[in-house]
Formats: structure tokens, sequence, C-alpha cells
């Protein structure tokens, strides 16, 4: 219908007056109402179509980052997309004839955004790890380099050494104390091996006489003296090893364990001294030289670290101090409990007094193992 009212309003004739000008006919009128029915038919096809438009948009779902409005107008169309935002979630442009939608593929600026922090986050710390690193072995090299610098100096005679004489003394003392305990415990040792191997042959040659008393019967009466005298001193021996083994065990933990923990200690005040004569060495070199900004400087972190090492090596001296004190003492009274049980078993056993024999051992509350302890059991075995 709008075609055939513009195809009438098109071919209508203008009648042209003589001057050049146009007339004023009746067809005037009707062109003018044509061009107002285009219009309105115009507004209406459009607006019908925004409807259909709009429908298509609520069944199909849009992505809200972007609105299409369309204007109509005569003579044609005019189309735009205003932006009204942004969301998270994939965004969907619509062609001009709203038919088809294109999903624009990729992620949302904020997930872009959360993805970059992570790595961001990520780096860093893998950064701030390699710096601590990096800091502490540059430090550890620093401080290997000047006690090296200073125990080379040290040797050849070359730089000061702190030395407290007294607690000196008292280290060498120890350190020769130990030594003669470790000569004891293996002789100890060796002593409770050659006891074990002559108990197991004297039990060995007690079964032997008893078999033969019972196979001899003219010998009868003198191999069974001899067997149940081997099976007395078997018994005896076997409580003197009880008693051997624990001296050797109470030996083993003084020397092994608690004197073993104080030279540690020890070692650890020496290398704190040794620190601090190379921290002090080097405050004493960066004294001597130039006083200008860079100098005051170093002097002022060299200062640093040389009170935090003779704080350290103050505190470990302590320490070595009290654990010597303590260690003499309990030297002593293990020592005195020790040899008295090691003087007594031996003394009862070589004069065949087995009532006083197993009295040294009560006195000092040791239980012997029955015969066989040792051995797994035959469910163990399995």
């Amino acid at each position: 219908m709008t075609d055939n009212v513009m195809s009438k309003a098109a071919t209508m004739e203008i009648p042209i007056n003589s001057n050049g000008g146009t007339g004023a006919l009746a067809e005037d009128d009707s062109l003018e109402q044509a061009a107002k029915l285009q219009w309105s038919l115009d507004e209406k096809v459009g607006s019908s179509r925004g409807t259909r438009d709009l429908q298509q948009v609520m069944v199909s779902g849009p992505n809200l980052n972007e609105t299409s409005i369309v204007s109509g107008g005569y003579g044609g169309t005019a189309e735009g997309i205003i932006p009204t935002g942004s969301v998270k979630g994939p965004a969907v442009h619509y062609n001009p004839d709203f038919n088809k939608r294109i999903p624009v593929t990729g992620f949302g600026p904020n997930m872009n955004h959360s993805t970059s922090s992570s790595s961001m986050t990520a780096e860093e710390e893998t950064r701030g790890v390699a710096v601590e690193k990096y800091e502490a072995v540059k430090k550890w090299g620093l401080n290997t380099y000047k006690c090296t610098k200073q125990m080379i100096s040290e040797r050849f005679g070359r730089g000061s050494r702190t030395v407290d004489l007294e607690l000196e003394a008292q280290i060498d003392v120890l350190r020769d104390t130990k030594r003669k305990y470790e000569n004891v415990l293996r002789l100890a040792k060796a002593l409770t091996n050659h006891f074990y191997n002559m108990v197991q042959t004297q039990h060995a040659l007690g079964d032997t006489f008893a078999d033969l008393s019972q196979k001899s019967p003219e010998l009868r009466d003198e191999f069974g003296y001899n067997a149940e005298t081997q099976k007395l001193l078997c018994k005896n021996g076997e409580t003197l090893l009880g008693a051997i083994n624990f001296f050797v065990s109470s030996i083993n933990t003084l020397v092994n364990k608690t004197m073993e923990d104080t030279l540690m200690t020890i070692r650890m005040y020496e290398n704190a001294r040794l620190e601090f004569d190379a921290y002090r060495s080097d405050l004493e070199e960066l004294s001597l030289g130039p006083r200008d900004a860079v100098t005051m400087a170093r002097i002022e972190a060299a200062q640093e670290q040389f009170e935090v090492h003779k704080e350290k090596y103050e505190r470990l001296r302590s320490d070595v101090t009290i654990k010597l004190k303590f260690l003499e003492e309990n030297k002593v009274k293990v020592m005195h409990k020790q040899l008295l049980l090691f003087h007594n078993a031996i003394s009862a056993y070589f004069a065949g007094n087995q009532q006083q024999l197993e009295e040294t051992l009560k006195q000092f509350s040791i239980k012997l193992k029955p015969p066989g302890a040792d051995k797994p059991s035959w469910l163990e075995e399995q």
C-alpha cells in the first residue's frame, strides 16, 4: 500500500505557470496527505520491528554488555549499538537484521584481571624466596671468609685470640678424661666378651661331664663332681656378667652421652669465639682507616655485628662453665657407684661367695635376664 501511494505521488504532474513558478493546484493537498501517510506507516513499521526485536532479546537472553537501539525515519532506517556497561560473562553482538547473534569468545575483564593478579602474586613470591636464599648464601659466604681469615691469622701468629685461661684448662682436662674413660670402656667391653665366652665354655663343659657320668659307671662320681662345679661356676659367672654389663652400660652413657653433650657445647663455644675474634679484628681494621661517610657506615654495620657475636660468645661461655660444673658432679657420683659395684662383684665371684655376689646385685638393683631371654620366641621367628 505504501509503495502504491509513493508511486502515485511520484508520477503526479506539477503544472508550471508562465512565470516559472508552481501553481496552487488541488493536487498539492493530495501530495501532502500522501507524505503524512508514508511517515505514519514508517513509524508503525519501526514500532512493530522494535517490539519483535525486544521479544527476540527476551527469549534468546542477550548479553547485557550492549543494547541495540533501532530508529526509523522517512526514507530509510538507521541503526546503532550503545554500550551500557561491562559485566562478567561472554559478550554477544547482534547483526543488523536481528535474526542472528554472533558470540564473541574470550574472558571477561574481571577474569583477566584476577588471572594477571594471581600470576603476579606467584611471581613475586618466587622472587622473594630467591632473594632470601641469595641473602642467606651471601651472609654465610661472608661469615665463612672472615672466620677462615681469622683462623689462618691465628695459626701463623699474625692475629690476636681471645683466651679464657681457666675455662681452657677445664676443657683440656675434660678431653683428657674422656679419652681415658673411653679406654676403660673399651677394656671393660673386652672383659665382658672374654668372660662371656668363658661362661659358655663352662656351661658346655658341665653338660659334657654330666653326659659322661651317665655313660661311664666306673667314673660316675668323678664326672658328677666336676659337672656340678662347672654348673655352679657358670651360674656365678652369669651373675657376674650381669654386674659387668651394668658397669659397661653406665660408663657408656657417661662417656658417649653426658660428656659428648658437654663437648658439643664446647665446640659451639669455640666457633662463637672464632666468629667473635673475626668480627672484632674486622672492626679494628675499619677503625684504623679513613673516616669518610662510606667508612663510617661500614664501621656502624661492623659494630652491630660485633655486638651480636659478642653476646653469643658470652652466652655460650656461660653455658660451658655451667655444664662443666654439673658434669664433674655427675661423673663423681656415677663412678663412685659403678666402681663399688665392680669391686664387690669381682671379689665375691673369685672368692666363691655366691651369697655376697647376689647381695651385691640386689644392692645396686640389678635384675638378671633369664637364660634365653635375648633369643626371639618361636612365634617371632615365623
